[in-house]
């Protein structure tokens, strides 16, 4: 797995390494153990994580997830996932349900409008106004992973060299 400084599309990837589950993890308990103030790994079972923290840390700064599965005795095949911080990917949600929820409410007020024979310049506009918003939430997030496409890379640079260590 190369890491260059393309912008990645798909922020998942898969990989095989020779070795098993636990010393696979054991090699992340080590690298948690060394308190590096850039990096805070976090453990659960066969799940890691891998945040950006201390002044590098930013409201873009993606996690990396990985998921350990034991494929044979000595072989584990690791899941990698990328993602926006948690806070900000649930605040993303809450304003696409908002949107969501005022566009079909618009909706439904817009054929009552229509069958009742009343304006629907209102109406209209709200709704413009909603698909308007949509699009701009599509390109903020856009942005916000392009401005995180080096903290990606450095992540994954971690997970590789702790890896191969």
């Amino acid at each position: 797995m190369e890491v260059d400084n393309q912008v990645r599309l798909l922020l998942r990837f898969y990989q095989d390494v020779p070795e098993n589950t636990a010393t696979i993890l054991q090699k992340f308990e080590n690298l948690k153990q060394e308190k590096n103030p850039n990096y805070n790994i976090k453990t659960s079972g066969t799940h890691i994580w891998l945040f950006i923290q201390g002044e590098q840390k930013k409201f873009y700064s993606p996690h990396l997830h990985l998921e350990l599965e034991e494929k044979d005795k000595n072989e584990t095949h690791i899941r990698g996932l990328f993602g926006p911080d948690p806070t900000l990917w649930t605040f993303f949600m809450f304003l696409h349900f908002i949107i969501a929820g005022v566009f079909l409410i618009f909706c439904g007020i817009l054929y009552a409008d229509y069958v009742l024979h009343q304006a629907l310049t209102t109406d209209y506009i709200v709704l413009v106004l909603m698909v308007i918003s949509w699009f701009l939430l599509y390109f903020i997030a856009r942005q916000i992973r392009h401005n995180g496409n080096d903290q990606m890379h450095e992540l994954e640079k971690l997970f590789q060299k702790t890896i191969d260590s």
